[in-house]
């Protein structure tokens, strides 16, 4: 039996934790329906016996206060809602617990931004990361020695699993399933959740807003002129640097700093989220937009979309 243990933190988000329930509840369902004997004993967790979330719109009757548990095979942590600092640290109780499971052997995965909350505890120093996409500046800032991909969909690292934002909770659920029992088990839980189960990736849906959660006022001004500018001429780096009345190494160097970006990079994902917007709202063709944007080759405007986890299909 796997012993899996679903911790109701404050803030969570009530509805995946009743996911994860189900679909574990269900997985049980398909092994006896197989022949097989239920693999999994989920529980809820939480510091409290009772909790409210929502601001007291929900009461969770927790299956057992964390105390309780002394051992455990799976932790999994639900995303927070609202501001992740006063989520941390509604929750520091659980991060001393977190660590002490980890290190007696219990595997951890966080769904969404309860990679916040994994993170603090410092297990994943040096390891790959997912988390929405939408907080990713906010994660970089805090955890600077953790390594996030925020493009991915799952990261698996020595027992430690994380997945990206929203709904791609599912696919690290299925992917958990697959680990636990066998890849059939895990299709027939995609199929029956309608969950893409070898999808990889998040950058469709990524908006790029520009990393702005810095203090250094006159990079904030370089990134808004290249917001209103990438489609007008050919931005440089010495044009920004002299406007910035920098020398180029020190423009590059605060730039980066500051947004974690190079300048080129920070130009392309403008270019490329203005595009993406003008192919979702409007009526351009592929080339008007490739055009509209400041690209003039088809086959980097392709290139450029592929890496961005969108494909084109350019006029000729």
């Amino acid at each position: 039996m796997k012993h899996i243990t679903v911790l109701v933190t404050h803030h969570s988000l009530i509805a995946a934790i009743a996911n994860v329930r189900y679909l574990f509840t269900m997985v049980n369902d398909f092994l006896k329906q197989s022949g097989k004997s239920a693999l999994f004993d989920i529980h809820l967790v939480g510091l409290d016996k009772e909790m409210k979330l929502n601001n007291g719109l929900f009461n969770i009757v927790n299956d057992a206060v964390l105390q309780e548990v002394e051992s455990t095979d799976l932790i999994i942590i639900p995303p927070l809602s609202g501001n992740m600092e006063s989520g941390i640290i509604l929750n520091k109780k659980l991060i001393p617990w977190l660590i002490q499971q980890y290190k007696k052997g219990a595997e951890v995965a966080s769904l969404c931004v309860g990679s916040f909350l994994l993170a603090e505890t410092g297990l994943l120093q040096g390891k790959k990361c997912s988390t929405h996409w939408q907080t990713a500046p906010e994660f970089r800032k805090r955890f600077p020695q953790v390594e996030l991909v925020d493009d991915k969909i799952i990261t698996d690292h020595n027992g430690l699993y994380t997945s990206g934002g929203s709904n791609s909770y599912w696919n690290l659920l299925v992917y958990l399933v697959g680990k636990y029992t066998s890849r059939d088990i895990a299709i027939r839980a995609s199929k029956y959740f309608e969950v893409e189960m070898d999808r990889d990736s998040q950058l469709p849906f990524m908006i790029f807003e520009g990393y702005k959660m810095h203090e250094d006022e006159l990079i904030k001004s370089v990134q808004k002129f290249i917001e209103a500018n990438y489609n007008k001429e050919k931005i440089t780096i010495e044009q920004l640097s002299e406007t910035a009345s920098l020398s180029r190494r020190t423009f590059h160097r605060r730039f980066k700093k500051a947004t974690q970006l190079t300048v080129v990079a920070y130009i392309q994902k403008v270019k490329v989220e203005a595009a993406k917007k003008l192919l979702e709202s409007t009526r351009l063709s592929v080339n008007e937009v490739m055009y509209e944007t400041g690209y003039n080759d088809p086959k980097s405007f392709r290139e450029v979309f592929k890496k961005e986890g969108k494909k084109v299909t350019v006029d000729s």
